[in-house]
């Protein structure tokens, strides 16, 4: 079956060029020219993934982010003139898996979509056979819905915060650096750009703790990276 993307690009000449690049990849696209046509589209459709520009007419590209992700961890790559570092934190923040700035090339456009694709199926596979649950403090951890509650109440996190707090939980009081998070959770080469890091870091923190300024989960260790804190 053909993987479907949904494409939302407001620029008549940018978006036909990619869809018709995309079908020729073998993929089957549905296309969108304003935020409230994707919301459409997005409800109406089978998804597998979503290349979506920020500026958007209707609903802007950070608005839908925000809504699809109630409902859906499907792969978001954001696809964007906007290329500035704040930019891609605040894209990431919001729940996008993966950015790209224009202008661009088709040939790094498919590259990007096919190990978005790869990592969304392969996470899934990995965890299809058997009901997985971890438990840290008062954080239920479903490694095989892909779900999280804490305290019975569900938490929603982005395909990207989930990955890094269940590597951190399986590991309890492991350390990981950021580099080791990167590469674990994204499976691309770490070239020491903090950025992305931190911004899932911060928003992963902002859902699961009582208080994120001072966190009982996810613990720093200065210079070196993260772990989880199995106890107060």
């Amino acid at each position: 079956m053909q993987e479907t993307i949904l494409l939302v690009e407001d620029d008549t000449q940018i978006n036909e060029m990619v869809e018709s690049h995309l079908k020729r990849e073998g993929y089957t696209v549905f296309t969108a020219f304003d935020g409230q046509a994707a919301l459409d589209l997005f409800a109406q459709e089978n998804v597998d993934l979503i290349i979506l520009d920020l500026m958007l007419p209707a609903f802007n590209g950070l608005d839908i982010v925000q809504l699809i992700r109630r409902e859906s961890m499907l792969p978001i790559l954001i696809m964007s003139a906007k290329d500035s570092d704040v930019d891609k934190a605040l894209g990431l923040g919001f729940g996008a898996d993966d950015y790209i700035g224009k202008p661009f090339s088709l040939i790094e456009l498919t590259a990007r979509v096919k190990a978005a694709l790869r990592r969304s199926k392969q996470y899934s596979q990995q965890h299809e056979e058997k009901e997985h649950v971890v438990s840290v403090r008062d954080l239920s951890i479903n490694l095989n819905s892909f779900s999280v509650s804490k305290k019975g109440e569900p938490i929603n996190l982005t395909v990207k915060e989930f990955q890094i707090l269940s590597l951190l939980a399986t590991s309890p009081n492991q350390v990981f650096t950021k580099g080791q998070l990167f590469e674990s959770v994204w499976k691309e080469a770490y070239y020491g750009d903090d950025n992305v890091i931190n911004v899932h870091i911060r928003r992963l923190r902002e859902k699961i703790e009582d208080d994120a300024s001072a966190p009982m989960y996810i613990k720093t260790i200065w210079g070196i990276g993260y772990k989880m804190e199995m106890h107060t």
